[in-house]
């Protein structure tokens, strides 16, 4: 991903791989657009000195104090304390968006576990953290293998190390609690770092991991959602949505996330319609309800002995039911008329002037015509050679006598 505000380095475009300071920091993921950077402040030495920095392209995100004199932009590098030692980080919100941000999760400014930034980060830095990231596949592959070793019912996801090399953070899932002491010691004892495990769900997984979802885009998870609602089967009935989990799952295995998005509006919509209205009684028998459509303000319902559904209007829904209520069984549902399929397109006015000719016509001609000229086409002498040398041995020879050691015979017709 990149972006019209990237600048460059050294001739070659800023942005997905941070060769540059990218102003947009769109090419994090879950970006956060700062809406009041160009709203000019009466007190500026009242700003936020808070500065929210994201590892690992944004999968990890964090809040630092700014105790230094310099001030520090979207997109910038910067060398932050971590675990007996620093690490490295990008810039990816500051100013006054960051109290917003700090106050949506719950965390006090005024918080004293808040880790400070150190200082910009040096090429020395950079080079450093970029050779402890390139240890994390092995480290990965190696833990997974140690896993299966111990037998546990567990699985490595993502292995994140930091910048100096000092502190490994191991993403874990695992369905019931597990004890991984005895890993940890392996781990530690082969990597030389310290170790820290983190469980991780599903969903975050997906999330740390990325891909495209079937509506074609990226997945909501790893570019913008950041905080996880149960989803139920519910939420797919409310929608009528058939029950398939196949299509209802998403990359994760879990029930897709966007089946809450419109949730609240189908909640709102139905409650118009009448409730306890889930079977009607008529005089062929008991109508059952098969969906309802928000739409068009139209109930479905099925007879019994009969696979047809009638689509009955909400006021006729109320009627019934009053007549049910006043022990009243009215003679037919008296269904509406829906229309089905798309509509027909209106023809074009030159079709009328000109004709219209269609395809398989001049599919048949082009045919005809490949035909008619294989059949004229002459043919080549060469391409039978094998065929006229075996005519030719089976032809009877020109002379009668040729073979044959006896004198021709004289003519004694005169």
């Amino acid at each position: 991903m990149g972006c019209t505000n990237c600048g460059t380095k050294d001739g070659k475009p800023s942005g997905c791989k941070s060769n540059g300071g990218c102003s947009s920091g769109g090419c994090n993921r879950l970006n956060v657009h700062d809406w009041l950077a160009n709203l000019p402040f009466s007190d500026p030495e009242s700003g936020c000195r808070i500065v929210e920095i994201s590892f690992n392209n944004g999968s990890r995100k964090d809040f630092y104090r700014n105790a230094t004199t310099h001030i520090f932009e979207k997109g910038d590098l910067v060398s932050v304390e971590g675990v007996s030692g620093f690490d490295v980080g990008m810039v990816s919100l500051s100013g006054e968006i960051v109290r917003l941000q700090m106050k949506k999760k719950g965390i006090e400014e005024n918080n004293p576990d808040l880790k400070k930034i150190l200082r910009h980060a040096t090429d020395k830095d950079v080079e450093m953290m970029e050779l402890n990231k390139g240890r994390e596949r092995e480290a990965m592959v190696r833990s997974r293998a140690i896993t299966r070793q111990l037998k546990l019912d567990m699985k490595m996801s993502e292995v994140e190390i930091q910048a100096d090399g000092r502190k490994a953070t191991f993403f874990y899932i695992a369905d019931d609690r597990v004890d991984f002491r005895e890993l940890i010691k392996i781990l530690a004892t082969e990597f030389r770092v310290k170790v820290e495990m983190r469980q991780i769900g599903a969903r975050q997984e997906a999330a740390k991991v990325g891909g495209i979802g079937s509506c074609g885009r990226e997945l909501c998870c790893s570019t913008w959602l950041s905080d996880f609602k149960s989803v139920n089967t519910t939420a797919a009935r409310y929608q009528n949505l058939s029950i398939n989990q196949s299509k209802l799952s998403g990359q994760c295995g879990r029930l897709k996330c966007c089946l809450n998005y419109e949730l609240d509006t189908y909640l709102d919509a139905l409650q118009q319609f009448p409730d306890n209205a889930d079977t009607l009684q008529v005089a062929k028998g008991t109508a059952l309800l098969v969906k309802k459509d928000i739409f068009k303000n139209i109930m479905w319902y099925v007879l019994p002995d009969s696979s047809k559904q009638f689509p009955l209007t909400i006021e006729r829904v109320v009627k019934i039911k009053k007549l049910n209520a006043q022990n009243t069984i009215p003679d037919d549902l008296e269904p509406v008329e829906v229309a089905t399929g798309k509509p027909k397109e209106e023809e074009s006015g030159f079709v009328d002037l000109v004709g219209q000719i269609s395809l398989k016509t001049l599919e048949k001609a082009d045919r005809k015509k490949r035909h008619t000229n294989q059949q004229n086409r002459p043919r080549d002498p060469r391409s039978n050679n094998n065929n006229n040398r075996d005519s030719r041995d089976r032809r009877p020879p020109n002379n009668p006598n040729r073979g044959n050691n006896k004198p021709p015979q004289p003519d004694n017709r005169k």
